[in-house]
């Protein structure tokens, strides 16, 4: 028989915690991006699609800040509304998210602490990991503990082209995407701690969102150098400039580096 964990009295309820955590998520986020452009890295002139993809991640960003804040204020009915505009929206992402790192690769614009090929998988399989954790709290949606909790996994493991911007990745080849990894499983690490402080054990939604993660992240690196990275990789670039780059190689640092890192 499974047992209930019940708050601990004093240390808050978990609505509160989750609102503060996706404004914390937001907060590293718009920092991230915001770095980029006060530091001229990035500019207004990008390609429509960078723009468009901006558009619709940083779109995420407030529907997840406002679906918590609505759960703080008990605004079930509109925050069951908005959800399905939520689901629907995480679906457009994972496509915008692949087709932009598919683009990158071809025009040959992947950050240079990145090889290519893995630039490739990397961000392909964080969409898809992404898109999976999504899913499963819609699914689960019935059951608040675990729905909240998976979909926390997953707004974390969008931080990661924050962090890639944060962080002084050019410092950190050739470990960079593991640099990037460790920073934003701190996250859910926090809602671990929470969780313990609050109900005295860790929720079973953290392990499974948190080996969704782990397992991501490990096949980002297997596939990536394996026959089966390279020949996605042929595949995707053939005919296009990015089809001359060394999929295994870093290139040189950029004079004006543009918007860069995991994501």
């Amino acid at each position: 028989m499974a047992t209930v964990a019940h708050p601990r009295p004093g240390y808050g309820r978990d609505d509160r915690f989750f609102l503060s955590m996706a404004l914390v998520m937001a907060a590293i986020i718009i920092a991230g991006f915001s770095m980029q452009l006060a530091m001229g890295r990035s500019s207004f002139s990008a390609p429509p699609l960078v723009h468009f993809h901006a558009v619709i991640f940083f779109g995420w960003v407030v529907i997840y800040v406002t679906q918590s804040a609505l759960v703080t204020r008990g605004s079930m009915l509109l925050h069951r509304r908005l959800g399905w505009l939520a689901a629907a929206w995480a679906t457009m992402m994972v496509g915008v998210g692949i087709f932009t790192t598919m683009t990158m690769a071809r025009q040959g614009t992947v950050p240079f602490f990145f090889q290519p090929a893995y630039f490739l998988v990397m961000n392909s399989m964080t969409m898809l990991c992404f898109g999976g954790l999504v899913a499963a709290a819609i699914t689960l949606r019935k059951r608040t503990e675990w729905h909240r909790r998976l979909l926390f996994c997953a707004m974390a493991f969008l931080t990661g082209p924050a962090f890639g911007r944060l962080l002084p990745m050019p410092l950190l080849i050739p470990f960079a995407e593991w640099a990037v990894f460790a920073a934003l499983m701190v996250l859910p690490l926090f809602g671990m701690v929470a969780d313990l402080r609050r109900r005295g054990s860790v929720h079973a939604a953290w392990w499974w969102g948190v080996a969704a993660m782990t397992a991501s992240q490990l096949a980002m690196t297997l596939i990536a150098h394996s026959a089966l990275g390279l020949a996605i990789y042929d595949e995707v670039t053939h005919g296009s400039p990015g089809a001359s780059a060394p999929p295994y190689e870093f290139a040189p640092p950029p004079q004006s580096p543009l918007i860069t890192g995991r994501g």
